[in-house]
């Protein structure tokens, strides 16, 4: 994500939902958004003999990738509610064409399983993950998807120099699956650790009275991201500032999710951080398959954050975007995720805070030294610039990276990563 200044014409609203915090229900009373739908969902099966008979009657297993590892555990935890399972094709259909499933509710992207051959309907399968039993699915349809339908609605584009666009061509499934989860697993920390909190863990954490502002973002905090997660705090009344990280697959030349939690580990142990963020700021991590989708996936981040409770979403310039791997052209414009944001805000109840670029100036902008692109303009302003590239020579060459640009710390853990920090092409299921 890119950073930007808070727009102050952003003005916030509290919504509140009417449901008693109990993180074993899923539910939960805060001062906090409505989830997607009005309910926070769990597809978690409580009773021990009931997950061992769902279990016993499984006539094949998948062993998921962690694309569809994360998928599976939103699913379970209701990160992804109103859904209690995977789309079928009707829906599946509606949302592509349309952003809606059949009954009207809003998604940006279909939710679906991807699977090698399609001779599972009617049955029960076992969502295996590095061992683990995630979950039970019951197939209740299978079939063929257009693919390059998909792509073009969903991604703007057919042609494989998407980077998504590529992985669901040459990656995922022939045949998609649809039908209800029933979650073997309650919450993400079993798989993925500490720092992964569910919808209902989150909401039960969040002061009352409180309006929450997310921002999500698949990239270690740089001060340029920190300054706008300042100017949300400050900007936004009587609010907390909800810092929540996707740390799941992302696209190839990404820092894998890993290496991005030790940079947030060691930021908020910074100095700097806790002068300036004080209590007003929560974190948590998010297990979830970045598809690089721009405005459409703008959308998916915005339901899954309303379901932790957000109020108020942050968008910055080209949020989720990417670039061509012929050209090196951008698929979307800069404000595209934001005017996406701000059409459907008003249906999900929740505001977008809008952003401009961060740009470091020195003692000519504000405490921490910076100000807006267009205030620098404007004034006519040396602006200091260190280029992605130049930071990417920085982290392997070992050389110093400025202190306004990059706290200390997450440097120093980004350096000592090497090479190997960085994505490169995501593995595949395979079923049995």
């Amino acid at each position: 994500m890119r950073g930007g200044s808070l727009s102050r014409s952003q003005v916030a609203v509290r919504s509140a939902v009417a449901e008693d915090c109990n993180p074993d229900k899923m539910v939960c009373t805060t001062d906090a958004g409505q989830p997607h739908g009005g309910k926070l969902i769990s597809t978690y099966v409580a009773d021990e003999a009931e997950r061992k008979k769902l279990v016993g009657e499984c006539a094949a297993t998948i062993d998921l990738s962690e694309r569809q590892a994360c998928d599976v555990a939103s699913m379970i935890t209701g990160a992804f509610s109103p859904l209690t399972g995977f789309m079928k094709k009707a829906d599946y259909d509606s949302v592509v064409s349309k952003m809606r499933m059949t009954d009207g509710t809003l998604f940006g992207l279909p939710v679906v399983l991807d699977i090698k051959e399609a001779n599972l309907q009617g049955k029960k399968i076992l969502l295996k993950y590095q061992g683990i039993d995630m979950a039970v699915m019951d197939v209740e349809e299978e079939w063929k998807p257009d693919k390059k339908e998909e792509a073009a609605k969903c991604y703007g584009t057919p042609k494989p120099d998407h980077p998504s666009v590529k992985e669901l061509m040459d990656t995922l499934g022939e045949y998609y699956a649809g039908g209800k989860v029933y979650g073997l697993i309650n919450g993400y920390e079993a798989i993925w650790g500490a720092g992964f909190k569910t919808p209902a863990e989150v909401r039960s954490t969040l002061p009352e009275g409180k309006q929450v502002v997310a921002f999500q973002n698949r990239n270690p905090v740089h001060k340029a991201h920190f300054e706008l997660l300042v100017a949300a705090k400050e900007d936004v009344p009587n609010s907390i500032v909800f810092v929540h990280p996707t740390c799941g697959p992302t696209q190839p030349g990404d820092i894998d999710g890993p290496t991005r939690i030790k940079t947030y580990e060691v930021l908020q142990e910074d100095p700097f951080y806790k002068k300036w963020a004080g209590d007003a700021f929560r974190w948590s991590y998010l297990p979830y398959s970045m598809k690089m989708a721009g405005p459409r996936e703008a959308i998916q981040h915005m339901i899954i954050r309303k379901n932790f409770g957000a109020t108020h979403f942050i968008i910055g310039r080209d949020m989720a975007g990417t670039k061509s791997t012929e050209s090196g052209d951008d698929f979307y414009g800069a404000f595209d995720a934001q005017q996406m944001g701000e059409k459907f805000g008003p249906e999900l109840a929740m505001k977008v805070a809008k952003y401009e670029n961060m740009v470091y100036v020195g003692d000519k902008g504000n405490a921490r030294g910076f100000t807006t692109e267009p205030d620098a303009k404007e004034k006519g302003l040396e602006v200091q610039k260190l280029s992605g590239t130049k930071f990417r020579n920085a982290l392997r060459s070992g050389e110093d990276v400025p202190d306004w640009f990059a706290f200390p710390a997450v440097v120093k853990t980004l350096q000592e990563g090497g090479d190997s920090i960085f994505v490169t092409e995501p593995p595949s299921a395979v079923a049995r």
